[in-house]
């Protein structure tokens, strides 16, 4: 699963990556206005407001989005139910009924550079940072919904949710589960909202190369979703070996 993650990069890096169309108009007051109030995270938690990136019409551009970290579906009638839905399975989808109406046109992309999964050691639960190499951003896939029960009609409440898929060699050794990262090449067919061949969205959630990730040991700082600086990716000694 995937519980804890960083978006730590400049936002005007990972801007450029994700909205190409924003890249060539950064000057322009909305631009302006999303980059000087996105700062670096080091301990995003469920139920707080996260990026996300979607395109609403075929042939429109991307666009920039908060959702809260939870799926609420248009039927839920409380919040409570979108703390068991921070994560969606890869392999069902598109048949729970929780998830299949987002899969089918509402997908988005969930940027991050890194995400937290903890294991049992001989020292008790050691979290882990699990990032690329070069520290580079990455795309999750993610589904997005609308609440108008929460919210209002006018303002219904977004909500959204990570997919995940079997972990990789690398991550196995600390989860059997990990986030969907899209390769760059497959984010516009993963967005197209017209896109309705299950079979062909399917195939591109698959566990990331093994050359992809690295993991890190990190201060247990992390562990309380409070506290959210850079203290949170600090090395530190393994507290023991992992279990086989």
């Amino acid at each position: 699963m995937c519980g804890r993650f960083t978006l730590r990069i400049a936002s005007a890096s990972w801007c450029q990556m994700f909205l190409p169309e924003w890249a060539e108009d950064s000057s322009s007051p909305s631009t302006q206005a999303v980059l000087d109030n996105t700062r670096p995270r080091y301990n995003i938690a469920p139920t707080q407001s996260i990026a996300c990136v979607n395109r609403v019409d075929a042939g429109q551009p991307r666009q920039l989005f908060f959702a809260r970290w939870g799926l609420l579906p248009s039927w839920a009638d409380g919040l409570s139910i979108g703390n068991r839905m921070i994560n969606a399975r890869s392999e069902t989808v598109d048949s729970k009924p929780s998830f299949k109406r987002a899969f089918a046109s509402r997908r988005c992309l969930i940027p991050a550079d890194g995400y937290f999964e903890w294991t049992k050691t001989a020292g008790g639960k050691q979290p882990y940072l699990i990032e690329r190499p070069d520290h580079g951003v990455l795309a999750m896939a993610g589904l997005w919904e609308e609440n108008k029960k929460l919210g209002s009609e006018d303002e219904p409440l977004v909500s959204c949710t990570i997919l995940t898929t079997d972990a990789n060699d690398t991550t196995g050794q600390i989860h059997n589960r990990m986030p969907v990262f899209l390769d760059f090449d497959t984010h516009d067919q993963w967005l197209d909202p017209g896109s309705r061949d299950v079979e062909a969205l399917k195939s591109l959630l698959i566990p990331a190369p093994e050359d992809w990730l690295q993991a890190t040991p990190v201060s247990k700082r992390v562990n309380s979703a409070k506290n959210d600086d850079p203290a949170c990716i600090e090395p530190v000694a393994a507290t023991g070996q992992l279990f086989d």
